[in-house]
């Protein structure tokens, strides 16, 4: 008015002042419509992944939270499958650890791996079995070990006293192998009792013979009345 635009035309500047307002307000609405689709979407995966989270973990489905905005419902429901998912890693990687573990104890032991599924998410009870299975068989490990090493050491000394080389790959394996190398299991233990055993009866057939030899020389002394010097040079031997 006070510029003297006529009045036609400044309708047609009013009008044009509005559809830009209008468009302006509504790309505005747009864009938080879109946020929110994009939430509602979010949501929607979120629950999705939740939901398959709870089955391959073994947990109780997860309920839906009532009186909660979207975006608060959306930033609660990402952060649970975050923690979730680190869950699922920590399982995965502690059944990957133990399974090592029983891996080096069925090589040692000559046992068969713990049966377990290593495709799947261990549950905690399916971890905690693992873990007092390896618990157990550490604990026979370590019993073999002493047995082993207990009967090793008396074989050594039976050996030097028979002067008795060893002339099987066994008694080899058992005297010269490195004892951290030496299977620990049952038919080798067993094996390994079962050589000490014939070990100790040889030395006491030996004795036995001994005793009878001694026993005849000293009778065959009286008998020739061997005079004590030269008994006494024999006794050495």
């Amino acid at each position: 008015e006070e510029i003297g635009i006529p009045e036609e035309q400044r309708l047609e500047r009013t009008d044009v002042v509005k559809k830009h307002i209008k468009s302006l307000l509504d790309m505005m609405v747009a864009e938080e419509e879109s946020l929110k689709e994009r939430l509602l979407k979010s949501i929607a995966l979120c629950r999705k992944e939740l939901d398959t989270l709870c089955r391959e973990l073994q947990l109780d489905p997860c309920e839906a939270e009532e009186e909660s905005t979207i975006l608060q419902m959306e930033k609660n429901l990402r952060t649970r499958v975050e923690v979730m998912l680190k869950q699922k890693r920590d399982r995965k990687q502690e059944l990957k650890t133990l399974q090592e573990q029983d891996r080096d104890l069925c090589d040692i032991l000559c046992t068969t791996p713990f049966c377990i599924d290593s495709n799947a998410v261990p549950s905690l009870e399916d971890l905690d079995r693992y873990r007092r299975h390896l618990a157990s068989l550490t604990a026979e490990k370590e019993q073999r070990r002493e047995e082993f090493v207990s009967n090793k050491r008396q074989i050594i000394l039976l050996m030097e006293e028979l002067d008795h080389t060893p002339d099987t790959s066994f008694e080899r394996d058992v005297v010269c192998e490195d004892e951290e190398a030496f299977c620990l299991s049952t038919d080798n233990i067993a094996a390994l009792q079962n050589l000490l055993q014939q070990l100790e009866a040889r030395r006491s057939l030996n004795e036995a013979v001994c005793t009878e030899l001694r026993s005849r020389i000293v009778a065959l002394w009286e008998r020739l009345q061997v005079p004590v010097e030269e008994r006494e040079s024999s006794a050495v031997h």
